[in-house]
């Protein structure tokens, strides 16, 4: 699975919510959780200081990283993904997480996120599968 930033968030809060008990069920498992490099961003840029950070960058170098195998054809299907939303009617709020779901379509790995947009962007692209 890729899990997006606002599950990591979720789970780094210990919130007890959804994305927190199904990355803590995947940790305890033994399966793996892939990073792309938006979301390895993303997370660290979040961090409240340098401790932290470290903290941080520890915990996420111990997941394997998703890197495309072609980086032009994944930002192209990231910015084709953007532009399909747009078209019917639905501006993403970060074209970040246009490139996040274009990871987990490319990988075919499911995508756990606690963001909205993705919920729109799975029915505008069926190959995006979320985990609920």
């Amino acid at each position: 699975m890729i899990a997006d930033t606002s599950a990591w968030i979720e789970f780094l809060r210990a919130s007890d919510g959804v994305a927190d008990r199904r990355l803590r069920r995947a940790f305890r498992d033994g399966e793996e959780v892939w990073v792309p490099d938006v979301v390895y961003r993303e997370v660290l840029q979040g961090a409240s200081k340098l401790s932290i950070f470290y903290e941080l960058q520890e915990l996420l170098d111990t997941m394997p990283a998703y890197i495309s195998a072609d980086p032009w054809e994944l930002s192209r299907s990231a910015a084709l993904l953007y532009a399909r939303c747009r078209w019917q009617g639905f501006t993403v709020r970060s074209p970040n997480d246009c490139l996040i779901a274009a990871c987990a379509i490319e990988s075919n790995q499911p995508l756990l996120a606690r963001d909205r947009d993705f919920a729109t962007m799975a029915r505008i692209e069926p190959k995006l599968i979320l985990i609920s």
